[in-house]
């Protein structure tokens, strides 16, 4: 009992990915080919809800976790143990920025969560670089947040949001479409669809071409 109690604690639960993950989801299910085995590398899994409520929803795909804070990492696995998913993978400790990744070169989707606004701007950019080099052609990437887009940014909370993490840190930021597109296609990414979501947030997809 004391070993499963634990367990059960390892887990670090956002508010947040539990009222995304469905609306995430719905996105990945337009583009996901249901038919076919699959594979997804997430960058920057956080806590890991995302990665076990996938990994429930698709059993085709097999879902690539990764992290680099090594306490999310034990949540990450105590979410895995709760789902029990043979097709979720034990999570990989990678920095985005530190290329080339540690990973095999042969995904067909990448997803990446809530992260360009709390990282500096060149971590988006070694996203899409080093993203790019474990990505089969072809392959589609998914990456979810606030944006602005062509310098505008809407609504007044969204505003109010960028304004506190610039003073959180001034490296931080609500990043503008229009900039992450121009610096994707340098390394063979195009925007193909933007899916407006609650809580003023886009999912945003990307393809390798």
């Amino acid at each position: 009992m004391g070993d499963l109690f634990r367990k059960a604690h390892r887990t670090i639960s956002y508010p947040a990915a539990e009222k995304n993950k469905t609306f995430i989801l719905d996105v990945l299910l337009k583009y996901i080919q249901k038919s076919v085995s699959t594979k997804l590398l997430e960058i920057a899994s956080g806590t890991g809800q995302h990665a076990a409520y996938f990994a429930l929803k698709l059993p085709n795909v097999t879902i690539q976790p990764s992290e680099l804070d090594l306490e999310l990492m034990e949540s990450i696995r105590g979410y895995a143990e709760q789902v029990k998913c043979g097709n979720l993978k034990e999570p990989v400790r990678i920095d985005v920025d530190q290329g080339p990744w540690p990973i095999e070169k042969d995904f067909d989707y990448l997803l990446n969560v809530n992260m360009f606004h709390v990282a500096p701007y060149s971590s988006a950019v070694a996203f899409f670089k080093y993203g790019s080099q474990v990505l089969k052609n072809g392959a589609l990437i998914f990456t979810y947040g606030p944006y602005a887009n062509e310098g505008v940014l809407q609504p007044q909370s969204n505003i109010n949001f960028d304004q506190g993490l610039r003073k959180q840190n001034p490296k931080w930021g609500i990043r503008d479409i229009r900039d992450l597109k121009k610096d994707a296609l340098i390394h063979g990414i195009s925007l193909r669809h933007i899916h407006e979501l609650p809580a003023n947030n886009k999912c945003l997809v990307w393809q390798k071409d």
